[in-house]
C-alpha cells in the first residue's frame, strides 16, 4: 500500500457494534485495524465489509484513495469494532477550547463574543487564593474583564457572572467530530450522543462569530 501522508492522516470516525461514535482515527490506523479483523468498513447502506471486500470495491468518483497492488483502494469514511460494545467514554477533558466552546465562545461578564484569540480564561475563584482549575471554577472571559477583575472574586470586583460554570454534558468525542468540513457520513453516529444538538448549537454560534471577525478585518 503506498499513499501520501495526508491522505493517511485522513480522519475515520470509528463506531462501537452498537454504532456509537467511540473514537477518532487516521486512515493509516483504520486499514490496520481492518486488516488484523479488529474493524470492518462501513458503506453508505451500513454494510460492514472486511479488507478483502471492502479492498474489491470500486472507488466512488472524488473519493479519498490509496494505491495498493491491486489498484486504487478507497479510504473508508466510518469504521465499525467488531468486539467492543462499550459505551462512549462520559468524561470531556477540561481544556481552553472546551471551555470556550462550553461559554459559547462568549465572555461571561459582559457578554461580549470573540474568537479564541481575543478571550482569556478567568479563575472565578482566584488561583492565588486557592482556586482550582475545574469546570465549576473557571470561564471565558474578555482581555478587558479578566484585568478588571485581577485577583479579586466577582463579588470583590463588583461583576456578575451570566451563568453559573458547571461541567458540559457533551459526549467527548464531539469535541474531536465537530470539525470543519467533517464527512456527512458521520451526521446519523454523531446526532444520538449525548448533548448532541447543544454541543452543535454551540459549534454554529463560534463559526457564526469568527466569520464575522474575518468580514470585520476584511473591511477595515
Amino acid at each position: 500500500m503506498s499513499a501520501t501522508s495526508s491522505e493517511l492522516e485522513t480522519q475515520v470516525l470509528v463506531v462501537n457494534r452498537h454504532l456509537q461514535a467511540v473514537h477518532i482515527a487516521s486512515a493509516r490506523r483504520a486499514f490496520v485495524l481492518m486488516w488484523t479483523d479488529i474493524a470492518r468498513a462501513l458503506d453508505a447502506s451500513w454494510v460492514a465489509r472486511d479488507f478483502e471486500a471492502w479492498s474489491r470495491l470500486e472507488p466512488e468518483e472524488g473519493a479519498a484513495t490509496v494505491g495498493t497492488s491491486r489498484g486504487a483502494m478507497r479510504i473508508p469514511l466510518v469504521l465499525q469494532l467488531t468486539a467492543y460494545d462499550r459505551m462512549p467514554r462520559s468524561s470531556i477533558r477540561l481544556t481552553r477550547r472546551n471551555i470556550f466552546l462550553r461559554d459559547g465562545h462568549t465572555c461571561q461578564y459582559c457578554g461580549r463574543r470573540s474568537s479564541p484569540r481575543d478571550l482569556n480564561l478567568d479563575h472565578v475563584m482566584p488561583r492565588s487564593r486557592g482556586g482550582p482549575m475545574s469546570w465549576e471554577n473557571v470561564v471565558c472571559s474578555c482581555r478587558v474583564c479578566n484585568l478588571r477583575k485581577g485577583g479579586r472574586t466577582p463579588a470583590e470586583a463588583n461583576m456578575r457572572l451570566l451563568r453559573k460554570p458547571v461541567r458540559p454534558r457533551w459526549a467527548p468525542i464531539l469535541t474531536l467530530a465537530f470539525t470543519p468540513g467533517r464527512p456527512k457520513e458521520w451526521e446519523p453516529f454523531l446526532s444520538n450522543l449525548q448533548g448532541a444538538r447543544e454541543f452543535s448549537a454551540l459549534w454554529a454560534e463560534a463559526d457564526a462569530a469568527m466569520a464575522q471577525e474575518q468580514r470585520v478585518q476584511e473591511s477595515a
